[in-house]
């Protein structure tokens, strides 16, 4: 068969192909763009409902469509028998407690500075990995680590954080708690590698988003007392933009990439969607962002993305 015959039949297939590598593309800028804007919704949020409460309306709202949808894929909704401690170190230790962490450190820091500060989670991931599972860890990825946390402690320099005034110990309270979050997802990643990698991500979300929104918001109303009437509405819609859109929308595109593209390619995502937020925030809250910032983000990056590199001589075993 001459080429000019087979050229017709090959066009259909190479117009699908492109098509669906420009869906792909659209969806993994989408995923970017859905959680690298969550921190500026965070902080909007925060304005005018405390910390804890906010977090809980977040989950409350995005649980619905979570359930729908888990019942339109047929999912359970329950973890598998034996799993109990595993779903309230999902529910508490993933969704409530860092989620509330996050929401009070943004009252303080910039939603930039706490989007980067919180990238940081891959070097926790590679601990934990070395902790729990005895996986090595190689030189390239002590490289990183070190090159990582450097550059995090120059960055929170150059923002003016590492001070010992009465405003500077508030904000290092909360840097470290933003790592305490990073942190704790860090090890929940690695926890769920050991004993929930047969479990559904649907499942893995939607009961414990459920049960952390509702105990968030008991909590709130017992220690924070919020006043609805002085909830400002950008601060309901960041709200519904983060359960609605932030947690249900990213969740669904990650889902749809998850299983159509590579893992590490994916996981990029962690290392991009920084950037997204300190585009952001130095727009929305109307900061000047200098050369030297943009060396230290891009160092930090670096450092981070060596932490996912392999090499064949481990420096632990």
């Amino acid at each position: 068969m001459s080429k000019s015959m087979l050229s017709p039949l090959r066009a259909p297939r190479t117009l699908l192909l492109n098509r669906t590598l420009l869906i792909t593309a659209l969806m993994y800028f989408g995923v970017c763009l859905c959680w690298g804007t969550t921190w500026l919704g965070i902080k909007i949020a925060v304005s005018s409902v405390p910390p804890l409460t906010a977090a809980g309306l977040r989950f409350v709202l995005a649980f619905p469509l979570f359930w729908l949808f888990a019942r339109w894929r047929g999912e359970p909704l329950l973890f598998p028998a034996g799993r109990q401690g595993f779903f309230w170190l999902i529910t508490l230790g993933y969704f409530a407690l860092p989620y509330y962490l996050l929401n009070a450190a943004e009252q303080q820091l910039s939603s930039g500075l706490t989007a980067l500060l919180f990238s940081s989670m891959p070097i926790f991931i590679l601990l934990f990995s070395r902790l729990l599972l005895a996986e090595s860890i190689h030189r390239l990825q002590v490289i990183g680590i070190l090159l990582g946390f450097s550059s995090l402690a120059m960055i929170l320099h150059e923002q003016g954080v590492l001070t010992w005034q009465t405003n500077g110990q508030t904000e290092l309270l909360s840097v470290v708690a933003i790592l305490a979050a990073a942190g704790l997802h860090g090890f929940c990643y690695v926890m769920t590698k050991k004993q929930g990698a047969a479990i559904s991500v649907i499942t893995f979300n939607t009961l414990p988003i459920g049960l952390a929104g509702i105990l968030l918001l008991l909590c709130g109303s017992y220690w924070e007392q919020p006043q609805w009437q002085a909830v400002s509405q950008d601060s309901w819609l960041a709200l519904a933009y983060l359960g609605w859109v932030a947690s249900v929308g990213g969740f669904l595109l990650y889902f749809y990439l998850l299983k159509r593209m590579s893992p590490v390619l994916l996981s990029y995502v962690f290392l991009i969607f920084p950037l997204f937020a300190l585009l952001i925030s130095a727009w929305f809250e109307q900061q000047a962002l200098s050369p030297q910032l943009w060396l230290y983000v891009g160092t930090l990056l670096l450092g981070f993305l060596l932490t996912k590199q392999q090499q064949s001589k481990p420096v632990a075993k």
